[in-house]
């Protein structure tokens, strides 16, 4: 009996000494923001501190639409507006964020960035990042898209309600093709129409079909959109963007802050809530939060668990 009870002290005291170690390391490991006061948002009185902490409170929405994704991130180490750049592969210093060697155009092969962790997401904000672009495939299939997107830019003397109007006359074409689709603000000028794929369609077939299906949209609509990224083009329309729908190309993540003056984030709505909304830009590092707060649940539900395969569709030859 007293035998049971040394060897039971034992292993408590071995494993209190194993939690506490677990504990100081993760402690130890834990992400820390240097210069926290630094103002990035350039007279918005926005910090590098305040950038971290919107990500983490958004972090339950924000990771699950980047985890195992290959990611471009824009980076401002001294500020929006002051030497921004994109970042995709892998840096010198990086203790928490995951790379993966994929094939690129050129022939050769890049050790990718794919922050899937809270905390490999805060540690790219203490390198500077700002905005996240994921892909739209995954760090283990490279090769096959999950998810469609057309990017709805409008020119500049386009007015909001048109912009609106476009995204909802896409999301009823695509639903004649019985594709469901979803919608984001980017935290621009535009709107997002994402269609979730599953099973994963090869890029050359989600290319094909994107730029088929906006070539018809601008021939059937001619005043309302084009397919040309021609900028000298695009007075008074909306190009539908559908080059980002190829391997490697990338579209903002939703909830990730943008690069511009007002912090604004692109945002997911429900489809019944766009005709409130003012511009691509409404929410912001401080409005967003308070949203969330509101939400009784998420604007894009269902959006993982739907089943459209895109690959037993024919490409609309007509609208």
């Amino acid at each position: 009996m007293v035998q049971a009870k040394l060897v039971s002290a034992k292993k408590v005291s071995r494993s209190s000494k194993t939690a506490a170690t677990k504990k100081r390391s993760a402690a130890k490991d834990r992400v820390t923001i240097t210069h926290p006061e630094r103002e990035v948002f350039p007279g918005e009185g926005i910090s590098k501190q305040d950038v971290a902490d919107y990500y983490r409170a958004v972090m339950a929405q924000f990771l699950p639409g980047i985890q195992g994704r290959p990611m471009s991130v824009i980076r401002c180490p001294s500020g929006v507006g002051e030497g921004c750049f994109f970042q995709k592969h892998i840096i010198d210093g990086l203790k928490h964020t995951p790379s993966a060697r994929l094939k690129e155009e050129s022939g050769g092969s890049g050790d990718y960035l794919y922050p899937d962790s809270a905390e490999a997401v805060i540690e790219m904000v203490q390198f500077g990042a700002i905005e996240f672009h994921p892909w739209g495939s995954t760090v283990k299939d490279s090769e096959h898209a999950t998810q469609l997107i057309f990017d709805l830019d409008p020119a500049a003397d386009v007015e909001w309600p048109r912009v609106v109007q476009g995204a909802r006359c896409v999301r009823l074409l695509l639903g004649k093709l019985g594709l469901t689709s979803f919608v984001r603000t980017t935290g621009g000028k535009g709107l997002h129409v994402v269609v979730p794929l599953k099973p994963a369609c090869a890029w050359d077939a989600v290319k094909q079909f994107a730029r088929s299906f906006a070539d018809t949209l601008a021939k059937t609509y001619p005043d309302e959109f084009i397919a040309v990224a021609n900028k000298n083009k695009r007075r008074g329309l909306i190009f539908l963007d559908y080059l980002r729908n190829a391997r490697g190309a990338t579209s903002i993540a939703s909830y990730s802050l943008r690069a511009r003056p007002g912090a604004p984030v692109a945002v997911p709505l429900r489809w019944e809530e766009l005709g409130k909304i003012k511009s691509g830009a409404q929410f912001d590092i401080r409005s967003l939060p308070k949203r969330l707060a509101r939400l009784r649940k998420d604007p894009w539900e269902g959006f993982d668990k739907l089943h459209q395969d895109l690959s037993k569709l024919s490409f609309p030859e007509h609208v």
